[in-house]
């Protein structure tokens, strides 16, 4: 067991499914840059190189396209986009191209792409660059959505979804990367994507919810045993 924080545990997650196949890649604006989206990019680049950790222009739309065709003809692009709205102006390809080719195909193609949206405020972050839209993407066939809260689901989940052989959407919740969490280590620590999971016994009363808002759920929990309320926690 060792403590990690959770961007770092997306980290690793990336640099164990690249090492392990070289068919996965990394595209978006900033993923060269010192900081690494967050630090969960950071050196990576030096590791693989330019041509698995891409920097793109500021076009989302087009990026999007190109990560499509990239997964088309054999790679796994992972593609990133610091914050969710950005992936705002690339919805036509997502939409009507990502999420429906296996169906147009008949199965017979497979669009194994991973697109990590990061929510959640920051500092000097307006309207515009804090929202969260998981449930906006839910709503599209061909599209699985995951939006992780422990280090041990951003890892294991990631992996996951790089894996699968159609679109998934990663959603990383900004304020919940410099959290810190003890960890016991598997040789394939991959968690099945669709899954949910109790993370507190109870028999009175069940909060449901996914992200940081299970935060605010394992706290309320606390304060309901407190006056003998017996609290079930479920991490969608």
């Amino acid at each position: 067991m060792r403590k990690i924080k959770f961007f770092n545990s997306i980290k690793e997650a990336l640099s164990i499914t690249m090492r392990n196949d070289k068919s996965v890649v990394i595209m978006g604006l900033g993923v060269t840059d010192p900081k690494g989206i967050f630090g969960t990019t950071k050196g990576l680049e030096k590791i693989f190189g330019p041509k698995r950790v891409i920097e793109t222009p500021t076009s989302e739309n087009a990026v999007t396209g190109i990560a499509m065709g990239a997964a088309i003809k054999g790679l796994r692009p992972i593609l990133v986009h610091q914050r969710v709205e950005f992936a705002l102006l690339s919805m036509e390809q997502i939409i009507n191209q990502i999420s429906k080719w296996h169906f147009m195909s008949a199965g017979k193609q497979k669009v194994p792409i991973v697109i990590r949206l990061i929510v959640g405020k920051g500092w000097g972050q307006g309207p515009q660059h804090s929202q969260s839209l998981e449930v906006l993407f839910s709503h599209i066939p061909g599209l699985k959505v995951i939006s992780p809260f422990s280090a041990r689901d951003h890892k294991g989940l990631l992996k996951a979804a790089i894996r699968d052989p159609n679109p998934v959407i990663f959603l990383e919740n900004e304020i919940l990367y410099s959290d810190q969490e003890s960890i016991i280590e598997h040789n394939d620590d991959i968690i099945p994507i669709g899954k949910a999971e109790i993370l507190r016994e109870g028999s009175d009363i069940t909060l449901i919810s996914h992200s940081i808002s299970l935060k605010m759920c394992l706290e309320a929990s606390k304060k309901l045993a407190k006056k003998n309320i017996d609290c079930e926690v479920l991490d969608l």
